[in-house]
Parts: C-alpha cells; structure tokens; sequence
C-alpha cells in the first residue's frame, strides 16, 4: 500500500478551505505577496479554496513554530473565522514545526514541498514518472512518519514478523527503505532503456523547451508539432516530458521536446523527481527559454528559470528567447513587428509569437533553424 499522502482535493470534489502562510525578509520593500500569488494557484491547481493569506516580515525563523507567537495567534483566528481545515505555508517545515503548528493552529499543516508532491502524483502518467514521484514523496515522508502516521502494508501473521521490540515505526520506516531500494533499482533499469533510446537518436539535434510553468510551452509544442499534449490553466499540467520529430524550414530535422515548467522556490525534493526531464535538458543543442511577456512578474519569472538552468550546469547551453502571449497586447500579428524593433532597439535579442494563434511561429522556426550549425 502507497503512504497516504494528505489528500487537498476530497473525494466528494468539495474544495477544502486553506489558509496560505508566507515569509517576506522584513527588509524587503515590495508587498512579498508575489510567491503567495504562486501559492495560490497551486493550492487552486491541486483542489483548495483559499479563503486566508497572512504574511510575516522577519528576522529570524522561530525553531519550533517557523513563525512568531503573534502570527500563531492571527492563524488560529484566521482559520476560526473561515472554517478553514487546512493550512499551507509557503517554505518547508521540517518535522517537529509541522507537529507544533498542528497542535497549536488545531488545523492540517503541509508545505510548499508537500503540495508540490501532491500536483506531481496527480499528473505524473508514464510509468517513469510515477516511480519518480513515489520515491520524492517516500524520501521526503521518512523523516517526518512520527507525525503523518501510515501504515505502509499490513504486517505479517505469526511470530516471527517482526524483530524483537521493533515498534510500529521502526516497522513503517524499515519498509519506506524497502520501497525506495525498490524504486531505485526500477529507475536504474529505467535510466538503461533511455541511454539506449538516446544513442539511436544522437546523430539528430535536440531542442528542448523550457520556462516557467504555465506560460504556454505546451501550446507552442502542439502547434509546431501537431501533437496534442495536455493543457490546462494550471500549474503543471505537463509533467512527463514529450518527444517529437520537427521538420524546419530549412528541410532538417531535429527533435524537440516539451518539458515541466519551473517554479520559484523548487524544493530539492521535487527537483530529483525531473530526473528524466533534466537529462533530457542535458542532451539539448539548443534551449527555447518561453516567457509569458503579459505576465506581471516576467522578468522575475525569467530571473528564476536561467538561475536553476544555471545551478543545473546548463548555463551556457545555447538558447533562444521567446516571448509568448504577444497576441493578449497586439490587435493582429503585423504589430509584432513594432513591438520586435522595440525589443531589439534596447539591445536585446528576443523572437515574440502567440503560440495559441501561430503568429510568429514560421520565423521562430527558421532562427531555430540559423542557430543551429549543421
């Protein structure tokens, strides 16, 4: 039996009510609420209701409740007057914070690490994927099983099942070692298939497209390669990476690949859960880095998605960026070209499309096409 993961969306489809608990450095001088916006729509994206959000300026982290006694007290009022069950903050907790602030708010407390996990089990399809989702979550609820306890699988009759004095715990503990020994060995196995897959594929380019979540990555990938992946308004509606063949203007072909999107604060759990995606990255002759440039914070977005492409070794992977959405500013396509020699008037370089409506999309394809030396 799989760990019981809090479960966001009830089975009867009601939205639970949550209250979302963010941190801002009390230097800061913008409001901070940009990554409990961020929150928000993941909270909304896995099935709450968001009826609260309190933000705490700080110096310093409480040890045992993360936030300070006043900011307990507004929470605990906060979730008495919404009726709210649930309580998500915005930074991970470690064990003995999630058991104080349950016990202290009389509401379920996860994290950002958490509630990530909970999209990702939602939208992981391919077997790879929920292997490596399973194992994320098994790795981060090891440490924390004292409080979220589960019963792995029914222990065995007879005398002799378990050691001698081994307690429930010790019971629950040995088994998530068990399973993620397990994992490991199915995702080695995994990782052989792959490499093979790759080095028939080596002699062609790889292209890769990333970005921020939910900023149309998938939407330009079905529109170039007639595919129909997944899409949503949502927070990471494309988990598994996908893979198609693309005819350029020039007559060559290449591959391109469609992967998750990032976000800010991603947790170093989830991080090895893009495993397969990553690799992928690695391969890449050439990254398409898309921008929602409608978006309010797309320049901190942009901001994110280079530094973890950077921490990921791929900083100086050729790339191309690409400003998305063009049509949500522009009356029709023939203002793309004021707005390009705007662009490139501040010395920057940028193609801009609207993957939802194609424009843009022929001369994207044929700076692919430049950059790329055959």
């Amino acid at each position: 039996m799989k760990p019981k993961f809090y479960d966001i969306q009830a089975e009867d489809s009601r939205k639970e009510k949550a209250v979302l608990v963010g941190m801002a450095p009390a230097e800061a001088s913008p409001d901070g609420t940009s990554t409990l916006d961020e929150l928000s729509f993941l909270a909304d994206t896995a099935g709450a209701e968001v009826v609260a959000r309190i933000l705490q300026r700080h110096r310093r982290i409480d040890p045992a409740t993360f936030i300070g006694k006043g900011k307990l007290e507004e929470l605990k009022a906060a979730c008495e007057r919404a009726g709210a069950e649930l309580i998500i903050f915005d930074d991970e907790l470690n064990p003995a914070q999630l058991r104080n602030l349950e016990k202290s708010a009389g509401a379920r407390v996860i994290d950002r690490t958490e509630l990530v996990l909970d999209i990702f089990a939602k939208r992981a399809k391919t077997r790879e994927a929920m292997i490596q989702v399973e194992k994320a979550q098994l790795e981060y609820l090891l440490p924390r099983l004292t409080r979220m306890w589960v019963h792995l699988s029914r222990l065995g009759g007879g005398i002799g099942t378990r050691g001698p004095g081994e307690t429930q715990l010790e019971v629950d503990r040995r088994r998530i070692r068990e399973k993620l020994s397990f994992l490991k060995k199915k995702l080695a196995s995994l990782d052989t298939e792959r490499e093979v897959q790759r080095k028939k594929r080596s002699s062609v380019f790889s292209i890769c497209i990333v970005g921020y979540t939910n900023v149309g990555k998938s939407t330009l990938f079905n529109y170039v390669t007639r595919s129909q992946v997944f899409t949503e308004d949502k927070l990471f509606a494309t988990l598994d990476p996908t893979t198609r063949r693309l005819t350029l203007p020039n007559k060559k072909e290449v591959l391109i690949t469609d992967t998750v999107g990032f976000i800010q604060k991603l947790p170093t759990t989830v991080v090895a859960a893009f495993r397969a995606t990553l690799e992928e990255l690695e391969e890449a002759a050439l990254l398409l880095h898309i921008i929602d440039i409608t978006h309010q914070n797309a320049v901190e977005q942009s901001i994110t998605v280079e530094k973890l492409l950077t921490e990921l070794g791929l900083g100086e992977t050729p790339r191309i960026t690409v400003l998305n959405k063009i049509d949500l500013i522009a009356p029709s396509e023939e203002d793309i070209g004021d707005f390009a020699s705007a662009i490139k008037d501040s010395g920057q370089e940028a193609v801009l499309i609207s993957a939802a409506k194609g424009w843009g999309l022929e001369g994207l394809l044929e700076r692919i096409g430049d950059k790329l030396s055959y």
